[in-house]
């Protein structure tokens, strides 16, 4: 049976499938999309469906996404988690800049606090490791906020093997969230160390940004025509059988993508199907 919910931190069960708030700002996530109305109704509507892991950043926008959520679904019900990510100061549509110190870390935390309108973040993920500052360093920001209880939980995003068991033994870690789908397997080994270590895994990019091309193509497709299904769903659903780690937030600016990705928790891959979409590989 594939497990439907996921104990993040081990003490916060959410859903496995859940909505990623990236595209509901618009290209190179930078500024609106378009309509606020249509971001706010995605957003509640994926609470509808069942959504309870809402994952946000404070550079979607900036700013804007996590402004969405709140303006969406604040007082947000008892059992919706909202993730979001601190590390990352961005000055336009293609630049991204680490910035890991510790007093940043703080006034990025405490600002993401005033948007999301919480007293406590579910799980804060520091967005990338800061190569100029100690992970110790990084990390035990983070920790003190924790104590302070402006954080419940701490995840890492984009982190081989090696920093996570690094980070593992400074502090506590409910999560990671590296690059994984269909077309990219880069991140097996962590894949493999959260499901020892009990780690949430929300693969970025789920979808795969896009299709499959040369056999994998036609391999997805036809598994697609047998279940009545886009491909994107059968992407997902693979995800959801692949690890009961993997918690999958696929993101969507519409509605009828939106209730397109959530039908993908109801489709079952066959042993045969699962090991034609585990052998493919990108052309």
């Amino acid at each position: 049976m594939i497990p439907a919910t996921f104990s993040l931190g081990g003490d916060r069960p959410v859903r496995r499938l859940g909505f990623g708030t990236a595209q509901l700002t618009g290209p190179g996530y930078w500024g609106p999309r378009g309509d606020r109305a249509d971001a706010l109704a995605v957003l509640r509507r994926a609470v509808e469906r069942g959504v309870t892991l809402i994952d946000t950043a404070d550079n979607y926008g900036p700013e804007l996404a996590e402004e969405l959520v709140a303006e969406a679904l604040h007082p947000y019900p008892a059992d919706v988690v909202v993730a979001t990510k601190g590390g990352v100061v961005r000055t336009g549509d293609s630049a991204w800049h680490i910035a890991g110190r510790p007093e940043q870390l703080r006034a990025m935390c405490e600002a993401s606090l005033r948007r999301l309108r919480v007293d406590t973040i579910d799980l804060y993920q520091l967005h990338r490791l800061d190569p100029a500052v100690p992970m110790a360093e990084q990390l035990g920001a983070l920790d003190e906020l924790r104590r302070a209880g402006k954080i419940r939980h701490i995840g890492l995003d984009s982190v081989d093997t090696g920093q996570v068991e690094q980070a593992l033994r400074l502090t506590a870690i409910a999560s990671v969230q590296n690059r994984f789908n269909l077309l990219d397997r880069e991140s097996e080994a962590v894949l493999a160390l959260c499901e020892a270590r009990g780690l949430a895994f929300l693969p970025w990019f789920p979808l795969a940004n896009g299709a499959l091309t040369g056999n994998g193509a036609a391999v997805l497709d036809g598994i697609a025509r047998d279940h009545s299904a886009s491909r994107g769903q059968i992407a997902l659903a693979w995800l959801l059988q692949r690890s009961p780690a993997l918690c999958p937030t696929p993101g969507t600016g519409s509605l009828k993508h939106l209730e397109e990705n959530l039908d993908a928790g109801h489709v079952l891959l066959s042993e045969a199907e699962l090991t034609a979409l585990n052998g493919l590989v990108p052309s």
